[in-house]
């Protein structure tokens, strides 16, 4: 049996990309030293089944997860209690439908959205309308108003805006 294999690249994230989840875990990463909390970068899987039976493996640009024994292998298979997405051009739109649906039926209670062409962050903040979840679109927080960046789970945690993009060309 002759197996035709070929090897390609994969496209990488972008230098701009990967340097806004460094800034974010970086800041997040001491303030949660001292509780059961841990953020993650983007090399954390968490796999869940959907309730179409379906199984689904995510791996967010960085988390908060602060049940971090719920593992099977290499994977979380708990849901972690913040996501953040950096878009990208590959992945913008699966990152703002496909993937925002499958954090909201996993009932993740915060999801960002950073978008470093426009330098803004949507936060989203998972709520109930007749017992089903749903994303409120809670701010879109600009350089005009970058004092209101916060997470609204984890409000003793400092994000600053300016920091979060520091080294983006």
């Amino acid at each position: 049996m002759s197996l035709n294999l070929q090897v390609t690249d994969m496209a990488g994230a972008s230098p701009d990309h990967s340097t806004v989840i460094i800034n974010f875990v970086n800041m997040v990463y001491n303030q949660l030293k001292d509780s059961t909390c841990r953020v993650y970068s983007d090399n954390v899987q968490y796999k869940w089944k959907m309730s179409d039976g379906s199984e689904k493996n995510v791996i967010p640009d960085a988390s908060i997860n602060c049940q971090t024994k719920s593992r099977k292998g290499n994977s979380f298979i708990n849901a972690p209690q913040f996501v953040l997405e950096v878009l990208s051009p590959s992945t913008a739109a699966y990152d703002q439908t496909e993937k925002k649906e499958i954090y909201r039926s996993e009932e993740i209670p915060e999801y960002w959205i950073i978008d470093i062409w426009k330098r803004s962050i949507e936060i989203y903040d998972l709520d109930y309308e007749d017992g089903i979840p749903k994303y409120y679109l809670m701010d879109t927080v600009t350089k005009d108003h970058k004092k209101d960046l916060h997470l609204i789970h984890f409000p003793h945690i400092k994000i600053d805006f300016e920091q979060l993009f520091d080294g983006i060309e």
